[in-house]
């Protein structure tokens, strides 16, 4: 148990975070460290929660595939005793939703939710979003475009052929 708070742990997380890809035995490479000793905390991890997911960062726009995305600010009626929580819950378990956070400021929580189109989105939101109860109001931000994510720069030198609008 304690070795998940120590050094080692703490370099392997930041090896995997940057390229879970790799496997032990490189990371062991990299770190100076034995291949089972990296299996064993990486086991240990996943076991924990700690790990709780490894993740592929798709440019689904090189694919072809675009998404929507909005960004929805939602102030809410915090319930007794539960605070945001299970507000947050509800909205969480939607699977258009793909991120929800609690934050300071003028809302209360930020939805990241994804779609196939704008009409996808806005029903979302007006259908199920905006209809639970303790939802007060809610703010909706479309993505454009997107230039990093996950701290990964997603342009690739590519040059903008829009023509540029001046007054």
């Amino acid at each position: 148990m304690a070795a998940l708070n120590g050094v080692e742990a703490r370099s392997v997380l930041e090896v995997l975070e940057s390229n879970a890809r790799l496997a032990p035995a490189e990371i062991a490479g990299m770190l100076g460290l034995e291949a089972g000793e990296v299996e064993r905390l990486i086991r240990e991890m996943e076991e924990k929660r700690v790990i709780i997911k490894y993740h592929t960062l798709v440019n689904w726009e090189k694919f072809g595939d675009e998404k929507v995305s909005a960004l929805i600010e939602v102030r809410v009626a915090p319930q007794r005793e539960v605070g945001f929580d299970a507000v947050a819950e509800r909205i969480y378990r939607y699977p258009e939703v793909k991120t929800v956070r609690l934050m300071s400021g003028a809302y209360d929580l930020v939805v990241l939710v994804e779609g196939t189109s704008l009409k996808e989105v806005a029903l979302f939101v007006a259908t199920k979003l905006s209809a639970l109860e303790d939802v007060l109001s809610t703010t909706t931000h479309f993505v454009l475009k997107s230039y990093k994510h996950e701290g990964v720069i997603l342009e690739d030198g590519e040059t903008d052929r829009r023509l540029v609008v001046t007054p």
